[in-house]
């Protein structure tokens, strides 16, 4: 689903692939633009409205018997939806805690994506600064590098008024995300040793 009638700046989309075993692999796309850094692409898949909307709209055409119909009404539904109006706002964002079934939580995913990384590589991610996640985007954007990454790779650590910023690099998919997305540009990831990373060895 195309995204960009309901905020202009940011757009987005997904897939969906028969796999063996009768898998299916579903997948939200969210292009690294939007502007809301309160939001968590993984966890808006999680809670995955737009294809509910667009699921409905399916088994609407296909129980009035227009199976291979433009869905029209799709994109109506997205419109008249509180997901259409939520992605024009820009607040903080509640998001369910994932209950195992058909959604799950960040560590269970890289799990499933079978990621691997020698334990004595040096950390493939690195700051420029070390006191930014803490001076400046925590304060001015409460640190969203604990939202963009898919892989939760990113934590605020505070224990008797002590925090810290820190990092799990044995977490990473690789997918850029933090290169792109730290609103100070202060994380560089590096090339990693070896053929560590994530496989997904079913697809």
């Amino acid at each position: 689903m195309d995204f960009s009638a309901a905020c202009s700046e940011t757009t987005g989309g997904g897939y969906l692939y028969h796999a063996e075993n009768n898998q299916v692999f579903v997948g939200l796309i969210i292009d690294l633009n939007y502007a809301n850094l309160a939001l968590s692409p993984f966890d808006e898949f999680q809670r995955m409205k737009s294809g509910l909307i667009a699921a409905q709209s399916v088994f609407d055409a296909i129980t009035k018997g227009e199976a291979g119909t433009l869905l029209s009404s799709c994109k109506q539904d997205f419109k008249c939806s509180w997901l259409n109006r939520e992605l024009k706002q820009i607040q903080a964002i509640t998001y369910p805690k994932p209950y195992g079934i058909l959604n799950f939580d960040k560590l269970s995913s890289v799990y499933l994506s079978n990621t691997h990384h020698d334990e004595d590589q040096p950390c493939l991610l690195q700051l420029a600064d070390k006191n930014i996640p803490l001076t400046v985007n925590l304060p001015k954007f409460d640190e969203p590098a604990q939202r963009y990454c898919p892989a939760g790779e990113y934590e605020i650590i505070e224990e008797e008024a002590i925090r810290w910023f820190k990092i799990h690099p044995q977490n990473c998919i690789r997918c850029k995300a933090c290169d792109i997305k730290d609103p100070s540009q202060n994380i560089t990831r590096t090339v990693p040793e070896g053929g560590g990373g994530a496989t997904y060895p079913n697809m």
